[in-house]
C-alpha cells in the first residue's frame, strides 16, 4: 500500500511532456560515446509504472538508444510482482526487471534468478550517491548459498521524512523551521501555548488502516537509535519489544496521543482518512500547522497540489535530535531497485547508462524523479519542490527503505498496522509491541 502510494504519478508541477520534445531531455556528452555500439540489439524491461511515469521512464532510456542504437523495450504493469516472478521461474526473463520492493528482489536473487551487476558498480555507488553505503546495501542479496552480491540498482526515489505546513500561518505566528526534533517539539509546545494545534494526524485507510502510523515509527526509530538497530528490527533480530523500538513508539505516542497536539484531540487519530488530515492546513482558521507525511501528499490538498507552486504550502526536512548527533541526517523512503534478469553486453552498458549524471537528469527534468546521484544538477529539476527534496536526499547520511514493506506481509501489512492503530485508540506501548512480536514469532 504504502510503496503503491509513493509510486502514484502525483507530480509537484508536473511538466508535461510531448513526444516532439524528447530531444530535449538528451543530453548526450561523450561519455555516453563511450558505451559502444549495439545497432538494432534488443532490451527488455519490466516494471510496474505505467502511464505518466511509463512515458517518462520511455523518454529517458531513449537516450541511451540514440547514443547507443539498442532498442529498449518496456512493459509496465501494476500485477508486476506476480508476473516477474512467474517469468522468472519459467525461464522467459526480460532483460531488466525494475523492483519497487527489495525483499522481493532478494527472493529471486536467493533463487538464482538474478546476475550481479558487479562490485566495481556497488564501489561506485558507494561513492557517488549521497548515503552511498545505504543504497549498496539495499541492492545486496545472498545467493541460495548466503554468498552475497550486489544485484539491485536504486534508480528512482521516493522521499518521506518530510514535514508540510502553510508558509503563510509560519509568518503570521512568528514561527520559524527548526532543524533538531528538540526544536520541533518546542516548536510544537509553542504552537498550544498561543492557542494553535501543531498537527494534523490520520491513520485511517480502508484495509490498510495504519500504515501512516508505521511511517512515523520507522522516522523515528532512524532518530532514535542506530541504522543497524533498524535493520535488525527489520529482520526482527531487534525484536518488536525491545527497548528501543518501544522508545521509538513512546515517542511518536508524545506527538500521536497527546490532545494539545492533534487537532480533533488524539482519539481522532485512529478514525481520520490519512488523505483528509493535511486538509486542516487550508482550512479557515487552520485546525492545524503541520502534517509529517510523504512526498506524494499534495494529490490530496484541496488544490490537488496546487498549493505547492503557488505557495500555499511547503515542507521541511523532519529533523534528527540533537542529542543523537552520531546518527546524522537519516532519510526514510522508497524507490525501485533496477535488476539484471538476463545477461547481455548492451544490458551492461545499460546499467553503465544509470551512472551516467545525464541519465537522472534526463528523467528530472521531466517531473517525479527523485535522486542521490551527487553529481546530477540539481538546477535540472523541474520544480523547485522536487530540487529541495532532492537536496534533502543527496545530504542525507543514512537512507532506509520502508521497514514494513521489507518486513512479512503478515507484519508488515499486518499485525504493525493494526496494532498500531489500536495504539492510536489508547492501547498501551507494550501491550501493542507484544502483539506484534506475538504475531512474528507465530509465522517463524
Amino acid at each position: 500500500m504504502k510503496s503503491q502510494l509513493l509510486r502514484a504519478s502525483f507530480l509537484l508541477g508536473f511538466a508535461s511532456f510531448a513526444g516532439s520534445a524528447i530531444a530535449d531531455v538528451c543530453d548526450t556528452p561523450s561519455t555516453l560515446g563511450e558505451l559502444g555500439k549495439f545497432e538494432g540489439e534488443e532490451i527488455t524491461i519490466m516494471g510496474s509504472m505505467e502511464g505518466k511515469d511509463e512515458e517518462m521512464l520511455t523518454n529517458t532510456v531513449s537516450c541511451f538508444e540514440k547514443s547507443t542504437g539498442a532498442v529498449v523495450k518496456y512493459s509496465g504493469s501494476r500485477d508486476f510482482a506476480a508476473l516477474i516472478v512467474a517469468d522468472l521461474r519459467s525461464n522467459n526473463a526480460p532483460n531488466i526487471a525494475i523492483f519497487p520492493q527489495p525483499g522481493l528482489a532478494a527472493d529471486m536473487a536467493k533463487e538464482g534468478h538474478l546476475t550481479p551487476i558487479g562490485q566495481e558498480s556497488a564501489d561506485w555507488m558507494a561513492e557517488n550517491y549521497g548515503a552511498g553505503p545505504s543504497w549498496v546495501a539495499l541492492g545486496t542479496y545472498a545467493d541460495a548459498d548466503g554468498n552475497e552480491s550486489f544485484y539491485g540498482f536504486p534508480f528512482k526515489k521516493d522521499l518521506k521524512s518530510l514535514v508540510w505546513y502553510s508558509p503563510e500561518q509560519f509568518e503570521d505566528n512568528g514561527y520559524e523551521i527548526p532543524d533538531t526534533m528538540e526544536g520541533l517539539i518546542e516548536l510544537s509546545d509553542q504552537m498550544v501555548e498561543d492557542g494553535n494545534t501543531p498537527w494534523c494526524i490520520g491513520v485511517e485507510s480502508g484495509n490498510a488502516t495504519g500504515w501512516t502510523a508505521t511511517d512515523w515509527m520507522e522516522d523515528l526509530m532512524l532518530r532514535t537509535t542506530t541504522p543497524e538497530n533498524y535493520d535488525r528490527w527489520v529482520s526482527n533480530d531487534l525484536p518488536f519489544n525491545s527497548p528501543e523500538v518501544l522508545n521509538a513508539m513512546e515517542v511518536y505516542g508524545q506527538f500521536s496521543r497527546n490532545d494539545d497536539y492533534v487537532a480533533g484531540g488524539a482519539s481522532s487519530v485512529a478514525t481520520t482518512f490519512f488523505g483528509d488530515a493535511p486538509k486542516g492546513l487550508f482550512s479557515s482558521p487552520a485546525s492545524c500547522m503541520m502534517h509529517r507525511q510523504a512526498s506524494f501528499i499534495p494529490a490530496f490538498f484541496p488544490k490537488k497540489g496546487e498549493e505547492v507552486a503557488n505557495g500555499e504550502a511547503d515542507f521541511f526536512y523532519f529533523p534528527p535530535f540533537e542529542a543523537e548527533t552520531e546518527l546524522g541526517n537519516p532519510v526514510l523512503g522508497a524507490g525501485t531497485i533496477w535488476t539484471m534478469t538476463k545477461d547481455s553486453p548492451a544490458t551492461r552498458a545499460f546499467f553503465e547508462f544509470m551512472k551516467e549524471a545525464s541519465a537522472h537528469e534526463a528523467w528530472m527534468q521531466q517531473g517525479t524523479f527523485l535522486t542521490a546521484h551527487k553529481s546530477a544538477s540539481l538546477d535540472a529539476y523541474a520544480t523547485p519542490a522536487l530540487r529541495k527534496q532532492g537536496e534533502i536526499l543527496t545530504s542525507a547520511t543514512t537512507f532506509r527503505f520502508d521497514a514494513s514493506d521489507l518486513m512479512p506481509g503478515a507484519i508488515g501489512a499486518g499485525a504493525f498496522w493494526s496494532e498500531m492503530t489500536a495504539f492510536a485508540n489508547g492501547q498501551d506501548a507494550k501491550t501493542t509491541a507484544d502483539n506484534i512480536q506475538s504475531a512474528w514469532d507465530a509465522i517463524k
